[in-house]
């Protein structure tokens, strides 16, 4: 039986429910941070999909028959605490939103991660339902990261590169 992987699979999901509860804290923050108009929308849009996210979340542990147990994302922490410091150090600099894509895609990235790892272990497993609600969540953080670079590369860089 597969309990130690049953075991680690519900440990990294608890994990990521509290690196998405600490992302919707550190949103509203960035989008305040944000110059650009279509970089705060970016992040508001991104608001509204972890609240999505973290319900999803919640129905894995359903589907599963499960409990969670409370954990601290200490990875998120890290990543939001190197975001603020972006956030104050560049605050006022045309290189600002720049800075904001940059931590954000690291959060993203490492969400992708996450969420790659728990859809490997959830098909492994046979959790179906599982499987479904944790590829819509990759799904929706890929083309966040592909939108930040868009961002990135169309208007913060080259505002950035102008200063």
């Amino acid at each position: 039986m597969n309990n130690d992987l049953h075991d680690l699979f519900l440990e990294e999901l608890a994990d990521i429910y509290s690196a998405e509860q600490q992302l919707t804290k550190a949103l509203p923050k960035m989008a305040r941070a944000a110059e650009s108009e279509e970089l705060r929308q970016a992040f508001e849009e991104h608001l509204e999909q972890t609240q999505e996210q973290i319900s999803r979340i919640d129905q894995v542990f359903e589907s599963l028959d499960e409990s969670m147990k409370r954990k601290t994302c200490k990875a998120m922490q890290g990543l939001i605490e190197e975001g603020t410091e972006v956030m104050q150090e560049y605050k006022g600099s045309p290189a600002i939103d720049a800075a904001l894509i940059a931590a954000a895609q690291k959060i993203e990235h490492y969400e992708i991660a996450t969420y790659g790892t728990l859809c490997t272990w959830a098909e492994q497993m046979g959790h179906p339902d599982a499987l479904d609600l944790l590829k819509q969540t990759i799904d929706e953080e890929e083309t966040t990261d592909e939108r930040l670079t868009e961002l990135a590369e169309s208007l913060a860089n080259p505002q950035a590169e102008q200063s």
